[in-house]
């Protein structure tokens, strides 16, 4: 007398102490036989143990025995308040007997337990919820029995259960598990939501509940969609009953309430069947095989007529001919569905294992007032790789045919049949919901395959792109102009400052140009180049003007050794005679520099100090650059050895010294200037 919940399945279950979660009553017994497959062993997992140990388990205890029977032996002796055990208790055989004593006390709940096959390692208890775990995504194994009183579930599908629901009871809500079978859940943990509905489902009832900060929701295969009797996929020619309800009101208009009303959530009033008793049923024809695993069922949903079913049984069939009565597998017995409690809530119930058949069938067992329903059925298309059951008519009882000899006649008259009728399993649509072995092959090929053929896809774009880089900064760094002419005396600016003063002797080889490398220049881009800081030649040092050497030269360096930038100027040197830095202008037939002015100064008089010099030449930075009133000689170094005196203060072609007030010359200037001037 002191067993309390229990529902002993063949691969788990679940078992509690007489009034769980209550104080137990004292001087009680029970006695639980557990067994599984042969091969198999047992795990026993507590979800909560709380047994009064004040007489050191003397008269309050929980035993667990391995083996059934006078032959067992006892695994442990379990009592105290609040007992944490600390893991799984494992049985040597596939035979468990758990024993409860409760003697005198004044406190202790009991215990609550479930049990498994070990091959089930994440086994969970009743009571474990959402909140008992921190993964976002977990797998666990629900035993049999966990629709229980004493635990509450909020929420539904597919909005979510609030997190404090239990995991298993609301996984048989859900449809998800068998209470009767239990199995494997996938939980997701998501965000909770201000409002969980409450509903009935799986003789589950769901309540209502507040705010969560997270809820779960089942992971499941998808083949929960509506199989068209609310869209109205399924005709009104397959829906069929064993009787109508038709009668007229008190106006003498005729109700006809038929079975294409049984349609869910369409306005107006349901199907009714004119005799209330259990013989009574709503057939509907699927048209071919489908994969059901629910239904979905409401009463009249007219506050006038107050109809609804309670209770029913569900019968499936190949053929409509021969009816198989839905049962748990492992059961003897009919499945009871639990129905509407009112005319107006959905109630679901799943079907687990789903159901295989085309022709579904409901049997009220009971109602309220009269039957009358509205139904919609769940599942998906059913695909099996076999070959399609061929129904063979019965034989005409007026013939006296032997079967052996007129096998061949009877054989092409039952394929002409299941072509014509509807009475068969036989269809030309069974083709398209056939799975070939192939598909998987194709599905794993396709996985390979575009992992590589995008990552090659992506190496060649990777590659175009780089080189199309490459070569547009190859033709940015040659420029417009050659690059190892134009940019080389630039580079090697640049890095003749972190090198030493280098003497004469290691002076660098100067850049020459040719006329080939500034003919294909446009006159007015050549002054311009002339102008820049990237070549090694500085100004000519004319008119008393020393220039610097780091400006760009228009005239061609002497051959052989130049004097090093390093040293002082020459035009100042008292010990030795220096010629000027630079070499002679090129030929008149060279290219087109700027050539100076060569003229012999013999036959021109003196002209008077004080006249200004001008020049056309840009000084360099902001400044403007000095005048300088006397004349300066310039002497230029020649093949020869003659000496000549080169003057660039006389334009070409102007008068004489006659003129010298109309006279502008012509002086080019640099940013350094000599005060004074050394004559020869």
């Amino acid at each position: 007398d002191g067993c309390g919940h229990t529902v002993l399945g063949p691969e788990s279950g679940t078992l509690a102490s007489i009034n769980y979660p209550q104080t137990s009553p004292n001087s009680t017994v029970c006695e639980w036989e557990i067994r599984v497959k042969p091969g198999q062993r047992i795990q026993l997992k507590f979800g909560d143990f709380d047994i009064d140990d004040s007489d050191s388990c003397h008269s309050s205890y929980l035993r667990v025995h391995n083996g059934i029977g006078p032959t067992r032996t006892e695994i442990g002796k379990y009592c105290g308040f609040g007992f944490q055990m600390g893991g799984l208790i494992t049985s040597k055989s596939n035979e468990v007997t758990v024993q409860f004593m409760s003697g005198t006390h004044t406190s202790g709940r009991g215990f609550l337990a479930a049990y498994s096959t070990t091959d089930k390692s994440d086994l969970i208890t009743c009571l474990d919820n959402a909140s008992h775990f921190s993964e976002p995504e977990f797998n666990k194994y629900c035993p049999a029995g966990c629709v229980i009183p004493f635990a509450d579930i909020s929420g539904t599908i597919p909005h979510g259960y609030r997190d404090s629901s239990s995991l298993c009871m609301a996984g048989v809500h859900a449809g998800v598990v068998s209470n009767t079978l239990g199995g494997q859940i996938n939980v997701v943990i998501s965000k909770g939501i201000p409002y969980y509905e409450g509903s009935l489902a799986n003789n589950v009832t769901s309540k209502v509940g507040p705010l969560s900060t997270s809820l779960f929701t089942f992971k499941t295969s998808g083949c929960y969609g509506t199989l068209g009797m609310e869209s109205g996929v399924i005709p009104d020619a397959q829906i069929t009953a064993s009787s109508i309800l038709e009668w007229s009101d008190q106006t003498g208009q005729v109700n006809i309430w038929k079975p294409e009303n049984a349609r869910l959530k369409r306005v107006g009033p349901p199907w009714a069947a004119f005799i209330s008793d259990e013989h009574q049923w709503l057939q509907i024809d699927l048209n071919k095989e489908k994969r059901i695993t629910g239904i979905i069922t409401t009463g009249s949903t007219l506050a006038e007529y107050y109809y609804y079913v309670s209770a029913y049984r569900i019968l499936y069939s190949d053929d409509a001919q021969k009816w198989t009565v839905y049962r748990e597998p492992g059961m003897d017995k009919d499945k009871i569905f639990q129905g509407n409690t009112e005319l107006y809530q959905e109630v679901r119930n799943n079907f687990i294992p789903p159901i295989i058949a085309r022709f579904f069938r409901i049997n009220p067992l009971k109602w309220h007032q009269k039957i009358a329903m509205k139904v919609e059925l769940l599942g998906c298309q059913f695909s099996i790789g076999r070959a399609p059951k061929i129904t063979m008519p019965p034989p005409p009882q007026n013939k006296n045919v032997d079967k052996n000899d007129d096998f061949s006649d009877d054989f092409i008259h039952s394929v002409k049949t299941s072509l014509q009728t509807d009475k068969t399993t036989f269809t030309p649509e069974i083709k398209n919901t056939t799975v070939t072995p192939s598909v998987t092959k194709d599905v794993a090929l396709a996985a390979v395959l575009v992992p590589v053929l995008v990552m090659v896809f992506t190496t060649l774009i990777l590659i175009l792109v780089c080189a199309w880089h490459w070569r547009n900064r190859k033709k940015k760094t040659e420029g417009t102009y050659d690059l190892p002419y134009w940019d080389r005396a630039g580079w090697w600016k640049g890095m003749k400052q972190f090198l030493p003063t280098k003497s004469a002797e290691h002076e660098e080889t100067p850049v020459r140009y040719s006329s080939s490398e500034i003919s294909h220049l446009r006159p007015r881009e050549v002054p311009t180049m002339l102008q820049t800081e990237s070549a090694e030649y500085a100004q000519p040092l004319v008119g008393g003007i020393v220039g610097t050497l780091h400006q760009r030269s228009t005239f061609k360096p002497e051959e052989g050794k130049e004097a090093s930038y390093a040293d002082l100027d020459p035009y100042n040197s008292p010990i030795q005679e220096v010629y000027h830095a630079y070499a002679e202008p090129l030929p008149i037939t060279g290219p087109e520099y700027a050539t100076p002015i060569i003229m012999d100064m013999s036959s021109h008089p003196s002209t008077p100090l004080g006249v200004p010099s001008v020049s056309t030449f840009k000084a360099a930075g902001n400044q403007a650059p000095p005048l300088v009133g006397t004349y300066n000689k310039l002497l230029s170094r020649t093949d020869s050895t003659s000496s000549a005196q080169a003057l660039y203060d006389t334009p070409k072609g102007q008068p004489g010294p006659g003129a010298a007030d109309e006279l502008v010359y012509q002086v080019p200037q640099s940013v350094a200037h000599s005060t004074g001037s050394k004559d020869e």
